[in-house]
């Protein structure tokens, strides 16, 4: 790092010394700047946050009651010198990157984003920036995704045979983000739609923030069992480890991730299908992004780190690395799920 950067690690987290704050910290400071409501990137106990104002929602939904301060996307605020804004980030409702300008400098922490299109989010828009903090989830060539169309019309068509054959189908998915995206372009005609108790305070907060969404319901509101039968089901991948999932006596189960994109990623898991599906950008997609910025200088955190540096590096951009506590939402979703069956 440089004398006067603009944002420095630290112990805490990302740093930005010259207006002491910090960006998405994993451990507890006074101002903490919010990219997006993902456990890895907001965490409990910081003294003041500010995010977007379309994360509102989510955010008082995973972290209860917070000092909260919102800006609508592009607005600005200057505090101790630095303007700040934020601008979407495309990844989950309400995420942002943030635009730190201050001495002639202009850097851009995106925490996470996605360039595809999502009817549940503000789509990514490009800030020009001489320094841009990028993710790189999945950052190696292999990862290319297809359309949400094509996506969206497999799911539908294992759901359909799924009703066909007299058995639910689950389908495992992160409940906050994915879980709304998913429900926002599947048909609902094909049966009811069942959502664990971890996905319907998100799917309240997403339709709060005038998401449209189709009805869901948790098991406990299907009062004719029989129509669990036909039913999508979505819940978080440690549903499956507890009791909750022996209401389905008959199901087929499925993963929706990028990881899916990795034969060797569903083996492991045993599911009968994977859907590959992600709120991350793909390797074109970081690409691209990167490019937009017109930023010399890149500065990489999770993901495959050492082989985008490398990357960027040989096409003559000054690359390097910071090391974060941020990863896949996975972490957070590994908890085994403790509603009851009924």
């Amino acid at each position: 790092m440089a004398a006067g950067d603009l944002v420095v690690q630290r112990a805490e987290g990302l740093y930005c010394p010259a207006g002491d704050f910090y960006i998405d910290p994993w451990r507890a400071v006074d101002r903490a700047v919010i990219t997006h409501a993902h456990a890895d990137h907001a965490r409990t106990g910081h003294g003041h946050y500010l995010a977007a104002a379309p994360a509102e929602g989510v955010l008082r939904a995973r972290l209860g009651p917070i000092t909260l301060q919102t800006l609508a996307y592009g607005e600005r605020i200057i505090h101790h010198g630095v303007t700040v804004s934020l601008h979407p980030a495309g990844h989950v409702l309400g995420s942002a990157q943030a635009r730190l300008a201050h001495g002639g400098q202009v850097w851009v922490a995106s925490g996470d984003y996605k360039v595809a299109a999502d009817a549940t989010c503000a789509p990514f828009e490009p800030v020009r920036c001489d320094v841009f903090i990028t993710e790189s989830t999945f950052g190696l060539p292999i990862y290319r995704w297809r359309s949400d169309a094509e996506v969206f019309a497999d799911i539908n068509a294992w759901w359909q045979a799924n009703v066909a054959a007299g058995r639910a189908s689950v389908l495992l998915c992160y409940s906050f983000g994915k879980a709304q995206r998913i429900l926002s372009g599947i048909d609902p005609s094909i049966g009811p739609i069942v959502v664990h108790s971890a996905v319907e305070p998100l799917n309240r907060a997403y339709r709060e923030a005038g998401v449209v969404l189709p009805k869901t319901h948790t098991v406990s509101e299907v009062s004719n069992k029989t129509d669990l039968k036909r039913a999508l089901v979505l819940c978080p991948p440690g549903a499956m480890a507890g009791p909750w999932v022996k209401n389905f006596s008959d199901f087929s189960d499925a993963f929706a991730s990028g990881w899916m994109q990795l034969r060797g990623a569903r083996r492991r898991g045993g599911y009968d299908r994977g859907f590959v599906l992600s709120d991350h950008a793909d390797w074109p997609g970081l690409l691209s992004a990167i490019g937009a910025t017109g930023a010399e200088r890149v500065i990489v955190t999770h993901g495959s780190v050492p082989v985008m540096v490398r990357y960027l590096t040989g096409h003559g951009l000054q690359a390097e690395a910071f090391q974060t506590a941020y990863g896949d939402a996975a972490a957070e979703e590994s908890v085994a799920a403790t509603e009851p069956a009924p």
